[in-house]
């Protein structure tokens, strides 16, 4: 489902770029990421060089929820994800979308709901609505937007990314990128707006795909 207006943020435009198929941020925007118990806000200051998930992204944003999400192993910070060159969704954004980059080492969800608008039709996939949750290992999403309700354990605000350490190897984020990590996270009535989701294992228990005329 694409964002509403309320959920696309304004500062994600950059002025200066390189040639095609090269990335060059020189200053982006606050990235504010709305919980419960903490807010923290996270700022990419003169970073360069492709954050987040290593593919080209189609640049068609889709909407994830989920009842409860619990994880062990969190890790958040600032990104920069690419579109082909030559993407017709690229509108002017010169093929590039700010993101925020949130690492799970070990993740589970209930009643996970993903969507994509396809225009005038939704791609609706749903699972985890029975007694067996939804799991996944090295979860990394790259998102717009995010909310929920959420607790944090053992959180540290203002790391340096490229020395965090409690997501594991993929929680890495580059060196000089302010971020945060904790040993545990948990979240209800979570609501994010995708444009890159990656795992290194994805258990979906009542797996169902299919068109439908609403998204999540």
């Amino acid at each position: 489902m694409a964002p509403s207006p309320d959920d696309t943020p304004s500062a994600g435009n950059t002025s200066e770029h390189a040639r095609p198929g090269r990335v060059r941020l020189r200053r982006a925007a606050v990235l504010a990421v709305p919980a419960a118990a903490v807010t923290a806000t996270l700022a990419v200051l003169t970073a360069q060089g492709a954050l987040g998930v290593q593919f080209a992204i189609s640049g068609m944003p889709f909407t994830v929820t989920a009842t409860e999400l619990d994880g062990n192993g969190f890790a958040q910070f600032g990104g920069l994800d690419n579109m082909a060159e030559g993407s017709p969704n690229a509108g002017d954004t010169g093929g590039q979308v700010l993101v925020v980059t949130s690492v799970i080492e070990n993740a589970k969800l209930t009643k996970l709901c993903q969507s994509v608008d396809l225009g005038g039709t939704n791609l609706l996939i749903t699972a985890g609505d029975g007694s067996t949750r939804v799991s996944a290992n090295d979860l990394t999403t790259d998102s717009t937007f995010l909310s929920g309700d959420a607790s944090f354990n053992n959180i540290e605000i203002g790391n340096d990314a490229g020395t965090l350490d409690k997501a594991g190897p993929k929680g890495h984020g580059p060196i000089g990128v302010f971020s945060q990590q904790a040993d545990t996270v948990h979240i209800k009535n979570l609501r994010q707006t995708n444009y890159a989701t990656t795992a290194a294992v994805f258990k979906l228990p009542g797996l169902k795909l299919r068109f439908s005329g609403s998204g999540c």
